[in-house]
C-alpha cells in the first residue's frame, strides 16, 4: 500500500484520540478510454478554455470559481472567501456514532478509500479503533472534508485495514416513487416456486471467477488494428423467442440453468412415467362389445395377412375368426360364410 499516492493527509477524530492517517483510493478504474480524433486525418481533437466576452484562450492561473445565480449571474467566490468557512473536518476524519451495518443504505455507498496509519506514532491507535469495530461488530459514521465540500463517510474493517466508503447525504437520495408498477398485480404460489427453483438453480457464485468480458473483446480489438490485422467478429447471438407466459418462461429459465450446469433437468423421468398410461389407456380392448371384438378379429387377421408370408394359414386364422363373429351377429356371419364358400371354391378349382 505504501506505494499508492495518497489523496488526502489528516487525522481521525477518536474521542480525545488523534490517528494521524492518510487516505488512498480502494478502487481502481479498469476501462478503456478513448480519444476523439479528426476522422479524416486522425488528429487529436482537444478543448480549449476560451473566455466568451474576449474570445480568447486562458490559462490555468486566470480561471476562478464562480457561482451561476437563478437569474444566469454569475458570483465571483474565491478560495479567501471559503477559507473562512467553519468547517471542523477540513483535515480531520470525526467519528460521530457507532451504528449496525445494515442501517447503512446501500444506495447511499459512494467511493470506497484505505485508511493507511501516518507512521509509527499512529500504529497503536489505529490498531485499538480496528480491534473495537471488530469486537463491536459495527461501523462507525463519519463527517470529513474532501475537494471542497463536506461529507459523510462510514468506516469498516476490512482484513488487517479500516476502510472509509463515502456515503451520500440522505438527502440526496431519491425515493422511489413512480418507480414501481401502479396497476394491481397478483403473484402466483407456483409462480414463486419456480422463481425460487431458478435462484436455487442458479445459486452463488464466487466473485473472483467473474471478469468484464467487454473490456477484453475491446481489448483484442485494439490488438488487432495495431498489429494490422481484421478484427474477428463476435458471434451472433442466438435469437431468443418471445415468451409471454411467465410461467412458460421461469421454466425455461429453471431448465436452462440445470443444463448449463450439467445437472438432470428432469424432462426424461416425467416422459417414462407418462407415456405407459397414456398407451395404456388408449390401446387396451373392451371385452363387453361384440361388435369391438370383431372388429379386434377383423384387425388381427388383416395384420396376419400382411407380415405372415404362407397366405394359407392366415386365411385359415382369418376364417376362424370370422367364423367366431358370425355366432354373435348375423348381418357379419353371412357376409362372412359368402367370403368363405367363395375363396374354397377357389380353391378346389385350382386344385383340380
Amino acid at each position: 500500500m505504501l506505494h499508492v499516492r495518497s489523496i488526502w493527509n489528516g487525522a481521525i477524530s477518536f474521542g480525545l484520540v488523534s490517528i494521524p492517517i492518510k487516505l488512498v483510493n480502494a478502487t481502481e478504474n479498469h476501462s478503456i478510454s478513448f480519444r476523439q480524433i479528426h476522422t479524416e486525418d486522425g488528429g487529436r481533437i482537444r478543448y480549449r478554455k476560451v473566455c466568451e466576452l474576449e474570445d480568447r484562450e486562458v490559462s490555468q492561473s486566470e480561471i476562478g470559481k464562480g457561482y451561476e445565480d437563478a437569474d444566469g449571474t454569475i458570483i465571483p467566490i474565491t478560495d479567501e472567501d471559503l477559507s473562512h468557512l467553519p468547517l471542523p473536518t477540513a483535515k480531520t476524519i470525526e467519528i460521530v456514532a457507532f451504528v449496525p451495518a445494515d442501517r447503512i443504505d446501500p444506495l447511499q455507498m459512494d467511493a470506497a478509500y484505505y485508511l493507511q496509519a501516518g507512521g509509527a506514532p499512529a500504529a497503536k491507535p489505529y490498531t485499538l479503533l480496528r480491534e473495537a469495530l471488530k469486537r463491536s461488530n459495527k461501523v462507525a459514521i463519519t463527517k470529513y472534508a474532501l475537494r471542497g465540500r463536506e461529507r459523510l463517510g462510514m468506516l469498516r474493517v476490512v482484513g488487517d485495514a479500516i476502510a472509509m466508503h463515502g456515503l451520500l447525504w440522505p438527502d440526496e437520495v431519491r425515493a422511489p416513487e413512480g418507480v414501481a408498477p401502479d396497476t394491481g398485480v397478483t403473484v402466483r404460489d407456483k409462480e414463486l416456486d419456480l422463481a425460487d427453483a431458478l435462484m436455487d438453480t442458479l445459486g452463488e457464485v464466487d466473485l473472483e471467477d467473474l471478469h468484464d468480458e467487454y473490456r477484453e473483446a475491446v481489448e483484442e480489438v485494439v490488438a488487432a488494428k495495431a498489429a494490422g490485422e481484421t478484427p474477428r467478429e463476435a458471434p451472433s447471438a442466438a435469437p431468443s423467442g418471445k415468451v409471454l407466459d411467465l410461467m412458460a418462461a421461469l421454466e425455461n429459465s429453471v431448465r436452462a440453468a440445470k443444463e448449463s450446469r450439467g445437472e438432470p433437468t428432469g424432462r426424461e423421468e416425467a416422459e417414462v412415467r407418462q407415456l405407459p398410461d397414456r398407451k395404456t389407456a388408449r390401446t387396451a380392448p373392451k371385452q363387453t362389445g361384440g361388435k369391438k371384438s370383431t372388429s379386434t378379429a377383423k384387425k388381427t387377421a388383416a395384420s396376419a395377412k400382411k407380415t405372415t408370408k404362407t397366405a394359407e394359414p392366415a386365411k385359415k386364422s382369418a376364417s376362424t375368426s370370422k367364423s367366431t363373429a358370425s355366432k354373435k351377429t348375423a348381418t357379419t356371419s353371412k357376409s362372412t360364410t359368402k367370403k368363405t364358400a367363395a375363396k374354397k371354391t377357389t380353391a378346389r378349382k385350382r386344385s383340380a
